[in-house]
């Protein structure tokens, strides 16, 4: 039988996303996902410890962007946490991202060496 990943509750979890995908979100009133994650058939994310690395791997040199803020609690047993890149756990959402979730999304501007600029999170 195989093990059934932990389900997290009462934790912030965070999102990268382009600006203009995200005010199709906002107009439908949920986020479906970005195109990586409708093809893997879930909702990719990162603990404040992965964000940083998230955005060098898989954003570098690209602007426009938004970092956003989501209740993981909220989201139910629909978020878990699955072993991917280095063996860490990273917080998965096998549904749509309610906006009701999102706390808060700020802009990621870059530094003149083009390094995403992150707002204080933990």
């Amino acid at each position: 039988m195989s093990e059934t990943p932990p389900v997290i509750n009462n934790l912030v979890i965070y999102k990268i996303v382009p600006t203009a995908l995200w005010q199709r979100a906002r107009d439908a009133g949920i986020f479906q996902g970005a195109a990586i994650d409708l093809t893997d058939g879930y909702i990719h994310f990162s603990t404040a410890a992965q964000v940083k690395e998230t955005a060098q791997k898989h954003f570098a040199g690209q602007d426009d962007l938004l970092l956003v803020a989501v209740d993981g609690g909220a989201l139910g047993d629909k978020l878990v946490f699955e072993t991917s890149r280095g063996g860490d756990q990273f917080p998965h959402l096998y549904a749509h991202l309610p906006l009701s979730a999102v706390l808060w999304e700020t802009p990621l501007t870059m530094d003149d060496d083009g390094a995403h600029q992150f707002p204080e999170i933990s």
